[in-house]
């Protein structure tokens, strides 16, 4: 016997991968894609989105490519993995994102063909979008100066990409690097943690989508998950997750304060400042 069948779930109700099926849409991620969604309809050009580490920003940036309806848009995700980048590896991967076949090796032939493929798109009559994940690891001036140059191309002044920057806060540096860009920076939006209340739902919504018929958690339980996490989405599944295979290990059949803070001692949390 696991915790999924002691407390009768389906599946794992905090796993940290991103599933859409989990996706809760909170008012602050809701505004976030009302946004970026306008952004990427209107052809602004350029959006960011910024947060800190396990706010939700790649579970958006996967949301929001679902989103877009693929007769209306040709649209991609690019992760960022490490801050080694070079600006012709970024020229290269945009072009292939958006269907640029056989990329040439030159880079000014290969600007050449992604201006091209973006005509074509536009003749299409789709709007092309890449959205951009970990973008702070584009962290040096000729990748923004990239950026920039791609953003120019416009037929009869309709840009003819528009990027979606998701970033940890360091992105509003890098944008900073080449001012011309960030003064074309049409959307911002940037998420915070989850209030105490947002965050008992959370929990509750998750617990739901995974089977749970009662409350496995006491209300008093999720208020030390939030002083624990602080809010963050990504430290909530963890605290939960631990919770409920210590629950089980202890055959408890609600989870309580005090195992809450047994877990968060052994994970190294500490509480939120004030709690």
């Amino acid at each position: 016997m696991d915790y999924l069948e002691f407390y009768r779930l389906k599946e794992q109700p905090f796993s940290i991968a991103v599933d859409n099926r989990f996706y809760y849409n909170s008012s602050q991620h809701s505004e976030a894609l009302i946004r970026l969604r306008y952004a990427a309809d209107t052809q602004k050009g350029l959006a960011v989105l910024v947060g800190d580490v396990g706010t939700g920003k790649t579970t958006l940036a996967r949301r929001l490519l679902d989103e877009l309806d693929e007769r209306y848009f040709h649209a991609a995700l690019l992760v960022v993995l490490h801050a080694s980048v070079t600006a012709e590896w970024l020229v290269r991967k945009i072009a292939m994102q958006l269907g640029v076949e056989k990329p040439a090796d030159d880079k000014t032939e290969l600007l050449s063909q992604l201006c091209q493929r973006l005509i074509e798109l536009h003749d299409q009559k789709k709007k092309a979008v890449v959205l951009i994940d970990e973008a702070q690891m584009l962290s040096n001036k000729a990748l923004m100066e990239e950026l920039r140059g791609i953003l120019n191309i416009e037929v009869d002044n309709q840009k003819l990409l528009t990027f979606v920057l998701f970033g940890l806060a360091e992105l509003d540096n890098c944008l900073a690097l080449d001012g011309p860009l960030r003064q074309r920076v049409a959307i911002r939006y940037e998420l915070t943690s989850f209030t105490q209340a947002t965050t008992e739902d959370y929990i509750r919504y998750r617990l739901q989508i995974a089977g749970a018929t009662r409350e496995l958690f006491n209300t008093q339980a999720m208020a030390t998950v939030f002083e624990y996490s602080h809010g963050v989405p990504r430290l909530i599944n963890t605290i939960c997750d631990n919770a409920l295979l210590e629950g089980f290990l202890r055959k408890k059949e609600q989870l309580e304060t005090d195992l809450i803070r047994d877990v968060a001692f052994d994970l190294k949390l500490s509480q939120s400042v004030g709690a």
